[in-house]
């Protein structure tokens, strides 16, 4: 700042980019006077003057060295929301392209914003949660919102951000609530969104302040461990410059070496991962190594070449004097991050024992990796075609077209939250050589329906760098696929099974299910009524009043309920979850599940009604457990016992005076159940399935095998705690190779 500049306007003016001539500078002073001038007399929480905050958003699109039109923009992007003037004065005033950036940052003004006294206009938080409710919808009209806005031009979501980030810089003269559920907004839909455009600049600043107000005792921790050693760290920083320098020379380059500011919140994401205190944490040192960018301006191939060679000599020689640290090489220049952030990242043993973190990049990188897609406009016109900057908005349009396949806020959410802002990625290759990006934990269907929608309709297989794999195979960076296709069918409603782990992304759950949406309903009646009837039939529960069913889970009919488990918008788990959660009565709330305790070791698993402290047993000839409806016979002698209510023994009871009601308690329970499998015999295929049960800690009570002409029949006796956990170890198993069934049966 310059002490001798007074008025915040003629601080801005004085750090304008000095490309722009004195007609640009004469737009952005007559944005400011217009401006000044329609929200005169408005103030802010502060108490200063509204105006200061369109200066400070202007500030930050001049940092970003942004077209004078975007800080023009910067200027007014409140003027038709909150004053008088309208988008026909703007463009009277300024023209088309100022008045298209208010206009678009205005179309966001609906979603939950800052008002211009400082407070939220909706009182509703944001957080993420399981249900799906007017939270998460908001939160997806949000993104919807933004993405739209700025479809047609992207500086339209950058003025967005330097809104966001001023209000967040401003946020300590909030109410402690309004605080908080701002800093959450922002963490989770703004910052993402930064990073996603690679404008690193932002994305930490909000990501730090976002952290400070929701968890201010943690912050203030680091922050002030942070203060406490940082004349130390600048010292032993400042003499590993010089030695990394000096290496470099000796290698012919001339490098700049500087120190990588620790961002708070990124240190509290690594104390996390790494399960370190704070500490082990800040011993590791950061420096930042920049190149030149080479000048061979003849061939864009050649001049790329000579910049990666320059980095990968660089690490080389680092390599040579410190000892690398094994998986801490990241290698974002060979394999760039979905944002096209490119950089070498490794972390070396210092000659003072303790570790270094060292990021290499080329200054264009450098550039790349600070300002992201606003990197473009720093030191060029808009009008000279930019190869990187292109890719960058198709890849961004690409992403907003992706969002428009969503049937609904949740299905949008969803896929913005996996698919495109927060999940880690994986990079594999198709047979022609070109790079995808997938969210990690992707599969073969999850490629496919990245290259086309057809190839994942008719996916059949997949080779993985030749050898052919499963299509629940999770791929892994550097994979090459390739898809096995049919010219005729479509996708398996299997896919859609959460339980089976065919597909990660929302995008291709997306397009699996607008396939089966648009079958003719009375077709997904019957399949998605045949499924649920066997399902029901495998885990041997009773049907009921499916109408009654579906009013529980929110459907107006059972039809309705059947329609969208057959095209996926809900699937057999869901189901079989509420299920578990019902009572005798068909209750239409959504309770948690109520496991109850062993009946080895209490005997408060079952409640019976009016009987309370009676000694119960369960019934061995039908082995009721958690989900299953149960009824209580009175014996002579020994208590009560449990049955379920369709077992054939109590069906047939001829004293019925003796029946009495009973109900779940509400402590953990498993229970031994009895399954059936039936398979094709092979090596391996006992082991194959106690293997999967260990995973899933399942105890196994009794095991017996039969074969017989090559079909084997594998009974088990399994402890269960619930009909749905059983549901997903029965639909696991059916999935095991020559496996042909598995349910749950009755002995005898």
């Amino acid at each position: 700042m310059n002490p001798t500049l007074e008025n915040p306007i003629d601080q801005l003016m004085a750090n304008l980019p000095t490309r722009y001539n004195s007609a640009d500078r004469e737009v952005i002073k007559k944005a400011y006077e217009v401006a000044e001038k329609a929200h005169r007399g408005q103030t802010r929480n502060s108490g200063e003057p509204y105006i200061n905050h369109c200066i400070a958003v202007a500030s930050v699109l001049a940092d970003l060295k942004m077209p004078y039109e975007v800080i023009a923009a910067g200027l007014l992007h409140d003027t038709v929301e909150d004053t008088s003037l309208t988008l026909t004065d703007i463009r009277d005033e300024f023209g088309d392209k100022i008045c298209s950036f208010v206009d678009g940052v205005t179309k966001m003004t609906q979603m939950p914003r800052v008002s211009r006294g400082g407070e939220i206009e909706d009182d509703e938080t944001f957080t993420p949660t399981a249900v799906f409710g007017r939270k998460e919808k908001m939160a997806a009209e949000t993104l919807r919102k933004i993405f739209l806005a700025s479809h047609e031009d992207i500086r339209v979501i950058l003025i967005k951000l330097a809104d966001r980030l001023h209000n967040m810089r401003t946020l300590s003269y909030m109410p402690d609530s309004k605080r908080r559920r701002i800093a959450q907004e922002t963490f989770d839909i703004f910052a993402p969104i930064a990073n996603r455009l690679g404008i690193w600049q932002i994305k930490w600043e909000l990501e730090d302040l976002s952290f400070r107000y929701l968890q201010p005792e943690k912050y203030k921790e680091i922050a002030e461990l942070l203060a406490k050693r940082r004349n130390e760290r600048e010292r032993s920083v400042e003499k590993i410059k010089q030695e990394i320098t000096q290496l470099l020379g000796k290698y012919g380059i001339q490098a700049e070496v500087s120190g990588r500011p620790k961002h708070i919140y990124s240190i509290y994401k690594k104390m996390q991962k790494k399960e370190k205190p704070f500490k082990g944490i800040y011993d590791v040192r950061a420096v930042r190594v920049i190149l030149p960018d080479s000048d061979n301006e003849k061939d864009k191939k050649e001049k790329e070449k000579e910049d990666h060679s320059a980095c990968y000599i660089a690490l080389g020689a680092i390599h040579s004097v410190w000892r690398p640290i094994p998986e801490e090489f990241d290698d974002y220049i060979g394999s760039p991050k979905n944002n096209h952030y490119q950089s070498l990242h490794t972390a070396v043993i210092y000659s003072d024992g303790d570790p270094l973190e060292v990021q290499i990049r080329t200054r264009s990188m450098n550039e790349g990796a600070e300002y992201g897609i606003a990197a473009h406009w720093r030191y060029k016109e808009g009008g000279k075609f930019d190869p990187k900057f292109e890719e960058r908005l198709r890849d961004f349009r690409k992403m907003i077209e992706l969002g428009q396949d969503a049937p609904d806020s949740k299905e949008y959410l969803e896929l913005m939250q996996n698919d495109i802002l927060f999940n880690k990625r994986v990079s594999v290759i198709t047979p022609r050589g070109d790079m995808i990006n997938l969210p990690a934990g992707s599969t073969p269907i999850d490629f496919a329906y990245a290259v086309h929608t057809d190839v994942g309709h008719h996916c059949r297989g997949a080779k993985i760098n030749g050898t052919l794999v499963s299509l629940t195979y999770q791929l892994q960076s550097g994979d090459q696929v390739e898809i096995i296709d049919a010219k005729r069918g479509g996708p398996s409603r299997d896919w859609l099974n959460p339980s089976l782990h065919y597909v990660k992304s929302a995008r291709a759950r997306s397009k699996i299910s607008l396939y089966f949406k648009k079958q003719d309903d009375s077709k997904n009646i019957t399949e998605g009524r045949a499924a649920l009837e066997r399902e029901m039939q495998r885990l041997g529960v009773k049907t009921r009043d499916f109408d009654k069913l579906a009013k529980s889970l929110g459907y107006k009919t059972s039809d309705k309920m059947f329609v969208h488990l057959a095209i996926g918008e809900i699937n057999i788990s869901q189901i079989v979850a509420q299920l578990s959660n019902e009572d005798a009565e068909l209750e239409d709330t959504l309770k948690a599940n109520a496991p109850a305790p062993s009946p080895e070791k209490t005997s408060e698993s079952v409640e019976v009604v009016g009987l309370k402290g009676a000694m119960k047993t369960f019934a061995k000839c039908c082995s009721p457990i958690l989900g299953d409806f149960i009824v209580g016979y009175v014996t002579r002698g020994r208590g009560v016992t449990i049955h379920r209510i369709d077992c054939p023994n109590i069906l047939k009871l001829q004293d019925r005076e003796r029946l009495i009601q009973v109900d779940w308690g509400n402590v953990e329970q498993t229970f031994p159940t009895p399954i059936k499998i039936e398979a094709y015999d092979r090596p391996g295929l006992m082991r194959d399935v106690t293997n999967l049960l260990s995973e899933k800690n399942i105890n196994i009570n009794n095991v017996s095998v039969n074969i017989n002409r090559n079909i084997a029949d594998l009974r088990l006796t399994i402890e269960v705690k619930t009909v749905g956990q059983l549901s997903e170890i029965l639909t696991q198993i059916r999935n095991l190779t020559n496996v042909t069934e598995a349910y749950r049966y009755k002995p005898g």
